[in-house]
């Protein structure tokens, strides 16, 4: 919502300007199809040239993500550190074999199932059962088990950070081609040196759009675009940084509720329960049959 809003106020306050102070928006408005032709097709040249399928599709899916928000909202916090709750209580009161169902068929699982938007997240049930897996074969040193989830973290989280990249070399890269659409204008006009002054400004007024319209979109669309996309992939990861806490700290003897509490000192500020709230949550939770 904010962001629509801001995208209308950065075209009113610019726009509205520039007529205010007498200019005439007419020439911008000639010029303009041309010139948005000119950036607009290079720029989306140059980012398909410089970045893979898989970064294309995501950057689709992080402009949705500008405007819709972080994908996991408070409740999707909460139902995590349930099944973390579930899970390390499993595993200390009936030992890791009472697991190897739960993780080895995490879609058929009696646990899992019962949070169906985290099932959603495959990254997130594997790297769950991935772990559990780990300290089932006896993998119970809590430094290698961190250092093994790390590892996951870091390329996980590298790879979330593609389409953000992507989208700031755009905007770095969008005043230039608005320089290039500038000089091409130039060429126009003296291609037509011998016209009429009011002609020339008009041709000259046009090819300087070019600049403006490069410079105005890096910097106030596309530059911003990408710097919310990084914010909102740092926040949801996270989400996964709570599932190593918890597991960490089950690792090094800590009850489940005292794991699950650990854990919940990661949710980011908005979206965290409270000490009371987890813990009638967890205790709403049915006893597992």
């Amino acid at each position: 919502m904010f962001q629509i809003i801001g995208i209308v106020l950065l075209f009113v306050m610019v726009f509205g300007s520039f007529v205010i102070s007498g200019g005439k928006i007419a020439v911008v408005l000639e010029a303009l199809p041309h010139e948005l032709m000119a950036i607009g097709g290079a720029g989306a040249a140059a980012f398909l040239i410089s970045n893979s399928m898989t970064t294309i599709k995501a950057t689709g899916g992080g402009l949705i993500k500008v405007f819709k928000g972080p994908k996991w909202k408070a409740q999707d916090y909460k139902d995590l550190l349930s099944l973390l709750f579930l899970l390390t209580k499993t595993m200390k009161s009936k030992g890791v074999i009472a697991l190897e169902s739960h993780i080895e068929k995490p879609g058929e699982s009696t646990i899992f199932s019962r949070y169906p938007n985290l099932m959603k997240d495959h990254f997130a049930i594997d790297f769950i059962c991935d772990t559990l897996r780990m300290m089932t074969m006896n993998l119970e040193d809590p430094h290698q088990v961190e250092d093994a989830m790390e590892k996951q973290l870091e390329k996980h989280h590298h790879e979330a950070l593609a389409p953000s990249h992507a989208m700031s070399n755009l905007a770095d890269a969008l005043p230039a081609l608005g320089i290039v659409a500038a000089v091409l204008g130039v060429i126009k006009t003296m291609g037509a040196i011998t016209e009429p002054p009011e002609i020339l400004g008009m041709m000259i007024g046009g090819a300087l759009v070019g600049t403006f319209l490069g410079v105005f979109l890096a910097y106030g669309m596309v530059g911003p675009m990408a710097a919310r996309m990084k914010d909102i992939t740092e926040e949801e990861s996270s989400f996964y940084r709570i599932i190593q806490s918890v597991l960490v700290a089950h690792l090094h003897g800590n009850a489940a509720q005292i794991s699950v509490e650990i854990g919940r000192g990661s949710v980011p500020s908005p979206s965290q329960p409270s000490f009371l709230e987890l813990e009638e949550t967890l205790g709403a939770i049915p006893a597992e049959g």
